[in-house]
């Protein structure tokens, strides 16, 4: 659940809070909501009116129910005369352009957490790119087309990079066999390399890293996104927030990231660590099997254009036209 006016803002009410003790505040006009994943229902104030926002938690029922509602101060009326309390009550999906004619702050009910300056911008150009083709799912592709395209020269830096490792990791692996346990030369070793074929041990993370806050906002735009429930795409896919029911997209997204390793460089690692690495696709495939299609659309076209992108680049570094 969670209150809302011009003083607090946007505050959270957990159930375990509410059992510990009681949520009470007198407020000039604000909101109260109980909210779900993309649905909501909430009492919004009179802007003028003082209202007591509370919580009623009461566990001594099975199941235990949890209350946040509104109060208005009481009225004195004359014999005669007439009193109004008025408060507007919206039950409904979290449709952001919605929310935000209501009443001010229930658009944040759509909570994309820290990153919500750059989810509502993504989800503005979802919201867009549907509007011209008519599909939310293609609408995914085009806007992840679009974030590739902005991280390009970032991107072919660390793919680069990755290619450049990628080629010396034989000559990486003969020196571990020549120095052995002697970690210090083969520091050394390994240092003198980088610096004679010019590779930063770093330059293929670093990009990936300024990139990732965009991606895990993006991610977060798409879960939180009603918009996408009971969305077709294609064919078997009529539902874009429930999961794939032939898992087609969950095992395309795994075979993709068995393909991105396979343009990775070999990590100098110990033949455990080697092994967890190679189980990762198999891994992540089951964990994505029971996420939202829409969402598991979204990292296949994400790791389609990735590969693309490093298939091309570790070409051109292997074949020597990028040096």
């Amino acid at each position: 659940s969670v209150v809302y006016n011009d003083e607090i803002k946007y505050e959270k009410v957990d159930f375990d809070d509410m059992e510990d003790k009681p949520f009470q505040l007198q407020s000039k006009g604000g909101w109260a909501a109980m909210i779900q994943h993309y649905f909501l229902s909430a009492w919004i104030a009179n802007p003028e009116e003082i209202n007591l926002l509370y919580s009623i938690a009461n566990t001594k029922r099975y199941p235990a129910t949890y209350t946040i509602g509104m109060r208005s101060d009481n009225q004195q009326i004359a014999a005669g005369s007439e009193g109004e309390f008025s408060s507007q009550l919206f039950v409904g999906p979290k449709i952001v352009k919605r929310l935000e004619e209501i009443s001010p702050g229930l658009e944040l009910t759509v909570d994309y957490g820290a990153l919500t300056f750059l989810s509502k911008p993504l989800y503005w150009l979802l919201s867009f790119f549907n509007g011209l083709v008519g599909n939310w799912g293609v609408a995914i592709i085009l806007l992840t087309l679009l974030v590739k395209a902005l991280f390009y020269k970032l991107s072919e830096k660390s793919y680069r990079s990755m290619a450049r490792m990628r080629k010396v990791g034989p000559r990486l692996a003969a020196l571990k066999e020549r120095f052995g346990d002697d970690r210090q030369k083969l520091n050394q070793a390994m240092m003198e390399l980088y610096k004679t074929e010019k590779i930063n041990p770093m330059g293929g993370c670093l990009p990936l890293l300024i990139q990732m806050p965009v991606f895990i906002a993006l991610y977060w735009a798409l879960l939180e996104s009603v918009e996408l429930r009971q969305a077709p795409f294609i064919f078997w896919i009529k539902d874009l927030s429930v999961m794939d029911p032939y898992y087609i997209l969950p095992i395309i997204m795994g075979i993709s990231m068995v393909i991105q390793q396979k343009l990775s460089p070999t990590p100098m690692a110990d033949p455990v660590q080697a092994k967890m690495m190679m189980a990762l696709p198999l891994i992540f495939t089951v964990f994505f099997a029971f996420f939202p299609s829409g969402l598991v659309l979204y990292w296949v076209a994400n790791n389609i254009l990735t590969i693309s992108q490093q298939w091309v680049i570790t070409k051109r570094i292997d074949s020597g036209v990028d040096k």
